[in-house]
């Protein structure tokens, strides 16, 4: 416990050390005009996509109750 009240206490006198630095002085770069470098004609070519059911073909396998599991390892085979 106090050696989390010690990296806390740490923690805070170095921030507000910090906060006591001059501010620095530079001037931003300014962003490249980008709106003569965009198309004015999108040339994108795409064709409409019709909706599909993601559940098409889908059959519901549901239990059909308990088995022997040497009986359906055995139809399950890759020999059958």
């Amino acid at each position: 416990m106090k050696t989390l009240f010690a990296t806390g206490a740490s923690a805070l006198a170095l921030g507000a050390c910090s906060q006591d630095l001059p501010p620095l002085k530079y001037t931003p770069t300014p962003l490249p005009v980008v709106t003569a470098q965009q198309s004015v004609t999108n040339t994108a070519i795409s064709s409409p996509i019709g909706y599909q059911n993601p559940l098409a073909g889908y059959t519901y396998r549901g239990p059909t109750g308990p088995r022997d599991w040497r009986t359906v390892n055995e139809e399950q085979s890759e020999g059958n």
